[in-house]
């Protein structure tokens, strides 16, 4: 990967910064697990914030990317 994994969440912002492509996304995302798990949080707490209701990603986008959270959750253990 050319980006490190964020170790806080003034990292993952700061990724707003690159332009976004696959790599990218999957940095933003190992990233969201790496803060989430140094915070204590659980897969499932992580899940039910990606499936909260909100006006950008509609409910099968949003189920799709708790997947891809779970997965990358199960991989970086």
């Amino acid at each position: 990967m050319n980006y490190p994994i964020p170790n806080n969440p003034q990292e993952i912002l700061a990724l707003r910064q690159q332009p976004v492509d696959e790599e990218l996304v999957a940095t933003a995302i190992a990233g969201v697990v790496r803060v989430a798990r140094s915070r204590g949080q659980s897969l499932e707490e992580v899940t039910a914030e990606v499936m909260a209701d909100d006006a950008i990603l509609n409910r099968s986008v949003r189920l799709w990317l708790s997947d891809i959270v779970a997965h990358a959750w199960n991989s970086l253990a």
